[in-house]
């Protein structure tokens, strides 16, 4: 994960996936014919009706190519066969046309507490 991660230019955290596992409903991964990973969405759920869409990544050489619009795709198939009603997710605004368009997702009214302040860099 930290791979894929580095590879669009994002900071990877090492240990990331072992403490968010636990967490998970499940979990989509697309791999190159190398077995290398190019797209990931993690599924958390409420245990009923919710589930929620988190860390869609794909990779930075993989992009604009419809690998995340099908893993989402793929995430929600497999939480309404789990029974989940609703799915959703978050995204800042440039993310948008993605989730909004490419993903179908409607927009909703929804609201946010940081609760913890922003860290400037040392």
């Amino acid at each position: 994960m930290t791979d894929l991660v580095a590879s669009y230019g994002g900071t990877p955290i090492p240990g990331w996936w072992d403490t968010i596992r636990p967490h998970s409903f499940g979990w989509v991964t697309a791999r190159a014919a190398d077995d290398v990973v190019v797209g990931f969405v993690n599924v958390v759920t409420d245990g009923g009706d919710h589930a929620f869409l988190i860390d869609t990544k794909t990779r930075g050489a993989f992009q604009r190519r419809g690998i995340a619009t099908r893993v989402v795709a793929f995430a929600a198939e497999h939480a309404r066969a789990a029974g989940c009603e609703w799915l959703h997710v978050d995204f800042d605004d440039e993310l948008r046309p993605f989730y909004l368009e490419a993903c179908e997702f409607e927009p909703t009214a929804a609201g946010l507490i940081h609760l913890r302040p922003s860290q400037a860099p040392a």
